[in-house]
């Protein structure tokens, strides 16, 4: 980031908010009565959550090697990035830059907080002009610089995130949502170095833990502060927080799973060879696959016959369906049915 300090990039309302603190989680009881916050004394999950989420905190900062104050849990990583954009981007004024294509949730909560979305087209490989990006990164009203690595939907990497970390006069959240599958290290060893860098991971996909809505931000302090004050007081519920902790105690689950994800995408990618519906499948770092089909019409309706659900991307990408990693069955049955096409 050019010289610019992160309170001078927070939008002055937000800087001036007082965060929700809960007496309960923010001070130690042995065997405390709990009359305090209007709960039932009766039921299984008839308590608040820690909002803190401090247990969960803990257990990733010793994962990730970061301070657990570098850390905010959300409800998905949904949430945080509606948060990011609340705190950095002023409604009606400010604009968030994307790559054009990449997840399209980035514009869809920049609109609503009535931001402008400024769209970085990629090259014909789905990389980066940098060129492009440094005669981008000139708009004064730009706040926020959204980089999905590994891109969706195109499934590739984007390489020398330094650069757009030195380059862009603003905040640079790097999406991990498929970091795992990609090989690649994590931007996090990045964080002490730039204070402008915010990098957002997830439990759903390689975890394989879509279900209990859980996704971080490991970011400095001083930003994990005004996401903390932002977010909602008890935004991640007991049972999820409960079951990602037991998860975490499993060492080799990550790790299995991503082996086996990856043993899949081998052998999809060998089948794909030869099949004549389709015209490219482009190269991947994540759990899917970004082809293009011939009559891509046709293929994505007999696709809905048999109830195979997969991601249609055209007209934004011509002729392409985005397709994940299955099981061996359900990517057999695929096949199959392109093979018949």
């Amino acid at each position: 980031m050019k010289n610019n300090s992160i309170k001078t990039l927070v939008r002055d309302n937000i800087l001036q908010l007082q965060p929700y603190i809960s007496f309960r989680d923010n001070n130690k009881f042995n065997t405390p009565v709990m009359l305090d916050a209007n709960e039932s004394p009766f039921g299984e999950c008839n308590r608040y959550p820690d909002s803190t989420q401090k247990k969960l905190k803990k257990r990733l900062a010793e994962l990730k090697k970061v301070l657990p104050s570098q850390i905010a849990i959300g409800n998905g990583s949904d949430e945080l990035i509606d948060l990011i954009i609340k705190i950095f981007c002023e409604p009606k004024k400010d604009a968030i830059l994307m790559m054009n294509p990449s997840f399209a949730m980035y514009g869809f909560y920049a609109a609503i907080n009535e931001n402008k979305v400024q769209k970085l087209d990629l090259d014909e490989n789905f990389e980066i002009v940098k060129e492009k990006f440094l005669k981008a990164a000139e708009d004064p009203s730009l706040k926020i610089f959204f980089l999905c690595s590994p891109n969706n939907p195109t499934g590739n990497s984007i390489d020398d995130i330094e650069f757009y970390l030195q380059n862009f006069n603003g905040i640079v959240v790097v999406d991990e949502a498929y970091i795992e599958f990609s090989g690649k290290k994590s931007s996090i060893e990045l964080l002490n170095q730039y204070s402008n860098l915010i990098i957002l991971q997830t439990f759903s996909k390689a975890w394989g833990i879509a279900g209990a809505r859980v996704g971080m931000a490991y970011a400095s302090e001083e930003i994990i502060t005004l996401i903390n004050t932002v977010k909602a007081p008890y935004n991640v519920n007991v049972l999820s927080q409960e079951l990602i902790l037991k998860t975490l105690e499993d060492k080799n689950r990550l790790q299995e799973n991503v082996n086996r994800i990856l043993e899949e995408r081998t052998w999809l990618k060998q089948q794909f060879e030869g099949i004549t519906c389709i015209l490219k499948v482009f190269s991947t770092d994540a759990n899917f696959f970004l082809i293009r089909m011939e009559n891509v019409d046709h293929v994505y309706g007999k696709m809905l016959e048999e109830e195979i659900l997969t991601s249609r991307r055209d007209p934004a990408i011509p002729g392409c369906i985005r397709i994940n990693v299955g099981s061996r069955a359900e990517n057999e049955k695929l096949i199959n049915l392109l093979k018949s096409i």
